[in-house]
């Protein structure tokens, strides 16, 4: 499997400034924001949305709800040389944020 290359520590520090609702996680290899929405159907309605980009960018996000909340994840398993933040999870936290305004 190819690898795939990690975000620079300058690159990581951009992502997060043109990203502020997106935290550092598990020690500077995965960002993380969690959602509230009004009620689950909402919930899932966005879950829906993220899916489908998901797809179509094949790189899917970890994700948890509960109800009217949905917490996600991005990383790349693949990035580096254990996983770690890539271009693909500055693109789908761009994809995501655009849903959500």
């Amino acid at each position: 499997m190819a690898t795939v290359p990690e975000l620079e520590e300058n690159e990581r520090d951009q992502l997060l400034k043109d990203h502020s609702d997106w935290e550092l996680a598990r020690e500077g290899k995965a960002i993380t924001r969690t959602f509230q929405f009004a009620d689950f159907s909402e919930a899932w309605g966005f879950m829906s949305r993220v899916a489908l980009i998901a797809e179509s960018h094949d790189h899917h996000p970890e994700w948890f709800n509960v109800y009217a909340k949905v917490e996600i994840t991005l990383t790349t398993h693949d990035a580096g040389a254990h996983g770690g933040l890539s271009l693909r999870d500055a693109k789908m936290a761009r994809a995501i944020d655009r849903i959500v305004g």
